[in-house]
């Protein structure tokens, strides 16, 4: 039986070797299949990345689904946005993607894709309930194999033309592909591109040798800057394992973070989209907000989570949608999923249509200081009470935002506490005008944490 620790908020994931058994997982399939069929339709598309044990977990979760009566069409080892291309280009009801996504090699899990939707919250533990319960559809389906990476090629690169920056001189990118599953298919766009381009790690390995496809993690990119920076490169882009997260240095080396990446997204659709809405998530920078509102943008503050976030693009009817940790959501020109290949070439875009490099397009900004994810252990009984009691701690004294955790502003600055909806940890992230006033704002909230932490020991 599946642990029920594995069947989290956005996937179901676990340590592949002993959490994730053949036996187990034809039982998700049987699972999954059942939920898929109840709800969006019985043709589902099935996808994988290069880690290793990604082929025992296709074979045993393809043989659940097809037992539960599911028509399964496996697109083989693919990037996570070209199996959600291919549920559109194919015309699935579901789709499913086996992915470790940026977790250590010996993780493996499952993001599952219901109609227009992506599986999360209370669906996924309908999912596990119907495994609990064999509540499973049967029927006889069936199985075969397609390749959808010609389209998806096509479809991405006819819609790029990339000018020469300077006269005779191309746009030169280098691109770290971690040995995930960027890199072949990142190879093949970047063929059809006007661009000179210098690939980092191109050929997938499930042991992933030189570094983990971690893009929000600056030891990982540690190797881009360095060949950025020897190339003389207009910027650097990087990929994370299963390619649904870019990160990207500039033309000096410096990180560019998902939020100031996003503004930098969201400049350029308003000048063609005026009044559009964008949505960022809580870890966001107020510079993002306040940048996009000046220039006539609708930004709105959201929920931390690719699937939440996509549910409330919907609502909105935003042109584009990202988070700090590199998922980048454009329904301006697109099909409204995470795709950082995608999003790659609309970065490049923007240089070369700019003439700028990559430091460039964030000029003018006002500088703030900020702190990276700050992660503090908490169990999953206490951790949604411990930042209430803080939001209690500061409402009275303080303007708080509490769409996801608390955000609490200070006069020029905020600090932000959020529970994770997939750990035992709080997230914690500070941003102000300064190095002191970051500090004081960090003292202020940890103090507020540490009483809170008290209450429940």
């Amino acid at each position: 039986m599946l642990k029920q620790s594995i069947f989290r908020e956005y996937d179901i994931r676990g340590i592949a070797d002993t959490e994730l058994l053949s036996a187990d997982v034809a039982d998700l399939g049987r699972g999954l299949g059942t939920y898929l069929q109840r709800h969006s339709g019985r043709s589902i598309n099935l996808g994988r990345d290069c880690r290793l044990s990604s082929t025992r977990l296709r074979d045993a979760i393809m043989e659940g689904m097809i037992d539960s009566g599911c028509d399964v069409t496996d697109i083989g080892v693919v990037p996570t946005p070209l199996l959600y291309f291919s549920a559109v280009q194919l015309k699935a009801g579901g789709a499913v993607m086996i992915t470790g996504s940026h977790n250590p090699s010996e993780f493996n899990g499952f993001k599952t894709v219901c109609g227009s939707g992506t599986l999360h919250g209370e669906a996924i533990q309908e999912v596990r309930q119907i495994i609990e319960t064999r509540d499973f559809e049967k029927g006889q389906g069936s199985g075969k194999a397609a390749d959808v990476s010609d389209a998806y090629v096509d479809h991405v690169a006819s819609a790029f033309d990339l000018p020469d920056i300077v006269k005779g001189r191309r746009l030169k990118v280098v691109l770290d592909a971690g040995n995930g599953t960027a890199g072949p298919v990142m190879h093949r766009l970047l063929q059809r591109l006007n661009v000179d381009s210098v690939e980092l790690y191109f050929d997938m390995d499930g042991h992933f040798p030189n570094h983990h496809p971690d893009p929000t993690v600056p030891s990982n990119l540690s190797h881009l800057q360095q060949a950025v920076r020897a190339n003389r490169a207009d910027l650097g882009i990087a990929f994370d394992g299963d390619s649904d997260r870019i990160g990207a240095v500039d033309e000096n080396g410096d990180v560019i973070y998902g939020d100031m990446l996003l503004l930098i997204y969201g400049r350029e659709i308003l000048t063609r989209k005026p009044g559009a809405t964008f949505i960022g998530e809580v870890k966001c920078s107020q510079v993002l907000y306040d940048e996009l509102k000046r220039l006539g943008g609708n930004p709105i503050m959201y929920k931390t989570g690719h699937s939440l976030i996509k549910a409330k693009m919907k609502e909105t009817h935003a042109e584009l949608a990202g988070e700090m940790s590199g998922h980048m959501f454009f329904a301006d020109r697109y099909l409204g999923f995470d795709d950082a290949l995608y999003a790659a070439c609309r970065l490049m875009e923007i240089v070369a249509l700019s003439g700028k490099p990559l430091s460039g397009q964030l000029a003018g900004l006002p500088k703030m200081v900020s702190t990276p994810e700050i992660r503090v252990d908490c169990p999953d009984e206490t951790k949604f009470q411990v930042v209430e009691r803080v939001a209690a701690h500061f409402k009275n004294t303080r303007q708080v935002i509490s769409v996801d955790g608390v955000r609490v502003l200070f006069d020029h600055g905020w600090g932000l506490l959020r529970a994770s909806n997939t750990q035992p940890v709080l997230v914690m992230r500070f941003e102000a005008s300064s190095e002191p006033l970051l500090d004081e704002y960090r003292r202020e909230v940890e103090g507020a944490l540490e009483a809170a932490h008290e209450a429940f020991a």
